[in-house]
């Protein structure tokens, strides 16, 4: 008699489409079958054809694990390998964030918290998939990311650079997903939902985020489940959906029998480099991270305070912000934040100033976004700089960028960030 899981199994990875949607995304990875135990097969392996697939199920596969990381030949590596070897061989990797969960409702919350974060990047490239357990998986294709970052080829800066991206996506992510989860639940049932004492997720500032669930950072060669695989234990898909669904989606929509292949994870939609806005933030944020913490600066640095700018010397993009925008709100508020702080401007008066702003919007974010993004901001032990004039992710992808006589020199930009032009236009007044 045939056993019930297995034939399950076999008539999942019997459909056609679902062979095609594993076979497209295996492309160039390393493809490692996981057993109904949890354990692993030989690596490395691949699968290119059909037939690899129902080979593995014949041999007992529940679920296929592909590498995040894309190699020119993913056969040609072993145990033994040096960095040398293995920079030589990757082609290229995805950004993939998934975060352990020990409930589904948390689950959602901190998916889409990460999105937010990415939207705030200018990422449009990025795509969710349930695992098919308990929570879900973001990712981002390599060919978002920028050929070079410092000079230096980005397949080669794995896994530094993938490391530092998701601490950075850690702490810009932080107070609001703390806030999302305290709307969600009490601190103590919170903790209850996680097999946790109360005092294992709370610190002296309430609960921490990340003691609740846990995004970690990973190493070369890491394998992550598969999208349209099963998962070896509960036996739902690992379910690609649109981010927009998130919030509706039920595990059962992942049950085999309900499931058409139709999403796909990791898909290039647009043509553009957009994640780099989001590389070269983490790395300005590592780089000044790193510097405090070897200096063990114990309390929140003051800041000279400067004399308030007005808005008779702010920049033409700045002004046309201002006016309000049809696209790309979150990302205005990102500059204009960071700018007004720049200027001078405390609070009250940047909040009272973005609750203007909001209201030409339409339609306008929600209040409690902009509140919790100013607490956040004022927050931080410094001001951020808004992004470079060059970024192309922000002002010229906005429609807000019309340099005018203090932003260039004939036709060429002199100006490299946005605050600099107060201070170019005071000294030629």
């Amino acid at each position: 008699m045939i056993n019930m899981s297995f034939q399950s199994v076999f008539n999942w990875y019997s459909r056609e489409s679902v062979q095609k949607a594993l076979i497209e995304v295996s492309k160039n990875r390393e493809v490692v079958s996981v057993f109904k135990d949890g354990s692993f097969g030989k690596r490395p392996d691949v699968i290119q054809y059909p037939g690899d697939i129902m080979q593995a199920v014949a041999e007992g596969t529940f679920s296929f694990h592909g590498s995040v990381e894309q190699w020119s030949n993913p056969m040609q590596l072993d145990v033994g390998m040096n960095r040398n070897d293995l920079d030589n061989l990757r082609s290229g990797w995805d950004i993939i964030l998934d975060p352990d969960v020990k409930d589904f409702e948390i689950g959602k919350i901190t998916a889409k918290q990460i999105i937010e974060a990415l939207k705030d990047h200018g990422i449009k490239n990025y795509s969710i998939k349930f695992t098919g357990g308990k929570g879900f998986h973001i990712g981002i294709s390599a060919k978002s990311l920028p050929e070079k970052i410092n000079f230096k080829q980005v397949n080669m800066q794995y896994p530094e650079l993938q490391q530092t991206i998701i601490e950075y996506i850690k702490w810009y992510s932080r107070d609001q997903l703390k806030e999302k989860l305290l709307g969600l639940d009490t601190p103590i049932n919170l903790a209850q939902r996680i097999g946790k004492n109360i005092d294992e997720i709370i610190n002296e500032e309430g609960i921490e985020p990340y003691k609740i669930i846990s995004l970690d950072i990973f190493g070369s060669r890491h394998l992550f489940r598969l999208p349209y695989s099963l998962h070896e234990s509960s036996l739902l898909v690992s379910l690609p959906i649109k981010p927009e669904n998130i919030e509706k989606f039920q595990k059962e929509q992942a049950a085999p029998e309900k499931v058409k292949v139709e999403e796909r994870f990791l898909e290039y939609r647009h043509d553009m480099c957009d994640a780099e806005a989001l590389v070269v933030e983490a790395l300005d944020w590592a780089a000044k991270y790193k510097i405090e913490k070897k200096e063990e600066i114990p309390k929140i640095r003051q800041h000279t305070r400067i004399k308030t700018i007005p808005e008779q010397y702010f920049p033409p993009c700045v002004e046309t912000a201002l006016k309000g925008v049809a696209d790309g709100k979150k990302r205005s508020v990102f500059i204009l934040v960071n700018f007004l702080r720049n200027m001078g401007w405390d609070l009250d008066k940047i909040e009272k100033k973005l609750s203007e702003w909001n209201e030409k919007n339409y339609p306008a974010l929600r209040t409690n976004y902009l509140r919790g993004q100013l607490r956040w901001h004022f927050r931080q032990d410094r001001n951020l700089l808004p992004p470079n004039c060059d970024n192309q992710n922000f002002y010229r992808s906005l429609g807000i960028c019309n340099p005018d006589k203090f932003c260039k020199s004939g036709e060429k930009i002199t100006l490299k960030n946005p605050v600099n032009y107060p201070f170019r236009k005071m000294k030629k007044k």
